[in-house]
């Protein structure tokens, strides 16, 4: 069995198109389910018009950057410094990007009230539902990343065929280097989606939970809290679209620097295709295990657990059986090692996800045992938590050591350097080859939350509630897991861009000594390490500033608005909703110019090598600071709920 170029490229295109229908077909199963009351649709109604008012201000915001961005990119092509198309694949990349996320986005504040309606019918169709509005974001992501990437593909590869490349490049240089630029799109709005995304829903957060649970002693959700439904909208907005970008991107880069990596393997056209293949039976797997997630009528988690995770497992399953076929038809049989690199990525990804489970979830030891800390006062639970998000970050440490020295020596890395960078590529590839029905999963908890958030404002009857808790719950756990799936793939993926950078300096023929004893590298490592902490102080008070806006609000509004704690009148909800969306657009600005220009001033100042060292820095640091700053607000999330429902008194 062997495969042609052009047929790869339809087979991507057809799982795209597949990926797409079946996102199509699950949008008009919600939107024909029933919307529930009216008091029902009025809460949906209003969480849609806050998060949609705030995708459009976002994206405004980002259409500047881009604006500039392009000018910049276009003076570089006049000057004969970059490829023709690379300001067009830009664009490209982010523009898709986008709009995943606001189709996402779009769906499931439309999932939340029918969500809630469909459980008071059963569980099952509660969690069908839910699931399903998780599903046209899973699935609308990977459909539109794989249709663009072979799209461009197809079309460079047609006009570098005939017309002459850029100088000094092959076709296929020309054609990577390129498309590597659709991933710095999408790698841009995910930066914007995920900083002012992440501010939006924290502040708001904060701001309702301080005032509303702490201050006034009124239930979560309670539509008396003026910033309960800018809590919503923050789910949709940061857990909904802000996810969606950052894995977007995560999954167009993986496998553009697989595609490259390829090429600097001497592998051709045949390793230059073998990622956009491997993604295409990732889909259809996809696409497959979705339709596996249902369940009955029992609210223990373990059995809404093992509902969704039938669909993963069977995902990677196919996956699995998938790849073995296309690494023997479209490499060769000689080329096993490359298999192995596969299921190096896909087992890292399954096996971080039961780590973040453990770590985070009430159903076991730590996130209990640091319940327990509670009896003794805020100061030991808050030591606890941190000292269990520190030791749960060398869990997927470990995890992707172990998935990059398995995928570089399988594919051959001792004899051949090139091919055990390639094996760690597609690693990455692999690690996201079930994205589809993972990101379904993730997109499933906000969805489930805020339909318990509307079944709460809209005084459901008791077992409604009850089984919207249990989907809530459900929820809790699929969300800390997607997490420490994002972060894992973030940093298998920069792995391979990094390489994908040397490769490409190299090719340009920049003199590139990357050694420990070359002071640039050794500067820029130590740069590159201290920017994940300066980016995190900068995103933390900017959180800090916007939340306290929010509490401000709502102290005022309580206090002005005379009957608001006794339910006799209106809580000014929309204004909430305004003060986190300027609050949110205003603070993202800082960190995401430091993110885009630190790089760009390192490399003028001191070349290539001091950026590959700020790169190496930031990876290493950022993994590990990120994977235990979230377990850590996991299990301190987690740990407050166990208590709420009577643990410990």
């Amino acid at each position: 069995m062997s495969f042609q170029p052009i047929e790869i490229v339809w087979i991507a295109r057809a799982a795209a198109a597949t990926a797409l229908m079946t996102a199509f077909f699950f949008a008009r199963r919600i939107l024909s389910a029933s919307e529930g009351t009216a008091a029902m649709k009025e809460i949906a109604a209003h969480v849609r018009a806050g998060a949609i008012a705030y995708l459009k201000q976002q994206y405004r915001v980002i259409g500047i950057v881009f604006v500039l961005l392009l000018a910049v990119l276009g003076g570089l092509v006049y000057l004969k410094l970059l490829p023709t198309f690379v300001p067009f694949a830009l664009l490209s990349g982010g523009f898709w990007s986008a709009l995943a996320g606001f189709l996402g986005m779009s769906i499931a504040t439309r999932a939340s009230n029918r969500t809630a309606a469909a459980a008071a019918e059963s569980l099952n169709r509660g969690l069908r539902l839910a699931f399903s509005a998780g599903a046209v974001m899973g699935l609308t992501v990977v459909g539109l990343a794989l249709m663009d990437l072979a799209n461009w593909y197809q079309f460079l590869t047609d006009w570098y065929g005939s017309h002459p490349a850029p100088a000094g490049m092959t076709l296929e240089q020309a054609v990577t280097s390129t498309m590597l630029c659709s991933a710095m799109g999408a790698s841009t709005v995910a930066l914007f989606a995920r900083i002012g995304g992440g501010i939006f829903t924290k502040a708001a957060d904060v701001g309702a939970d301080l005032v509303g649970k702490v201050e006034a002693g009124i239930p979560e959700d309670d539509p008396r809290n003026p910033a309960t439904i800018a809590d919503n909208v923050g789910d949709n907005v940061g857990d909904v679209a802000g996810m969606g970008a950052d894995l977007f991107e995560s999954y167009v880069a993986s496998i553009v620097a697989a595609m490259t990596l390829g090429l600097a393997a001497g592998l051709g056209v045949s390793g230059i295709l073998f990622p956009l293949l491997l993604a295409a039976v990732g889909i259809l797997a996809s696409v497959v295990g979705v339709f596996l997630v249902r369940c009955g009528e029992e609210t223990e988690q373990s059995v809404l657990l093992a509902a969704l995770r039938r669909g993963v497992f069977g995902s990677a399953a196919l996956i699995a059986i998938g790849a073995w076929f296309c690494v023997r038809g479209m490499l060769g049989p000689e080329f096993t090692g490359v298999y192995i690199a596969v299921l190096a990525g896909l087992v890292c990804g399954l096996l971080i996800g039961f780590g973040t489970e453990y770590y985070t979830s009430a159903g076991y030891r730590p996130t209990r045992k640091l319940a327990e800390t509670a009896l003794t006062g805020p100061a030991t639970i808050i030591i606890g938590g941190v000292s269990l998000g520190m030791l749960s970050s060398i869990v997927p440490v470990l995890l992707v050591a172990a998935a990059i020295g398995v995928s570089f020596y399988a594919a051959g890395g001792a004899s051949q350097f090139g091919m055990g960078l390639y094996g760690v590529g597609v690693a990455a590839v692999g690690l996201l080859s079930t994205l589809g029905i993972t990101l379904a999963t993730d997109a499933y908890g906000p969805v489930a939350d805020n339909a318990g958030g509307n079944a709460q404002m809209t005084g459901q009857p008791p077992e409604v509630r009850q089984r919207t808790d249990a989907l809530d719950a459900l929820g809790n756990t699929t969300a800390a897991t997607g997490k420490g799936m994002a972060i894992a793939a973030a940093a298998l993926t920069a792995m391979a861009l990094l390489v994908s950078y040397r490769e490409r300096v190299l090719t340009l023929g920049a003199p590139m000594e990357v050694s420990m004893m070359n002071p640039k590298v050794l500067i820029g490592l130590f740069l590159g390490a201290a920017l994940p902490y300066l980016f995190c102080a900068l995103t933390m008070e900017a959180v800090g500033r916007a939340a306290g806006k929010v509490v401000e609000e709502v102290r005022r509004q309580f206090r002005e608005i005379k009957g608001l704690l006794a339910g006799e009148a209106q809580a000014d909800h929309a204004r909430c909703v305004s003060i986190v969306t300027q609050a949110a657009q205003r603070e993202m600005i800082a960190p995401s110019l430091m993110a885009i220009g630190v790089p760009v001033g390192v490399g003028v100042l001191m070349g290539p090598e001091a950026v590959m060292g700020l790169l190496a820095g930031s990876l290493v640091s950022g993994f590990v600071l990120a994977v235990m700053m979230a377990n850590a607000g996991g299990a301190w999330d987690n740990a407050k709920k166990y208590i709420e429902e009577g643990a410990h008194g």
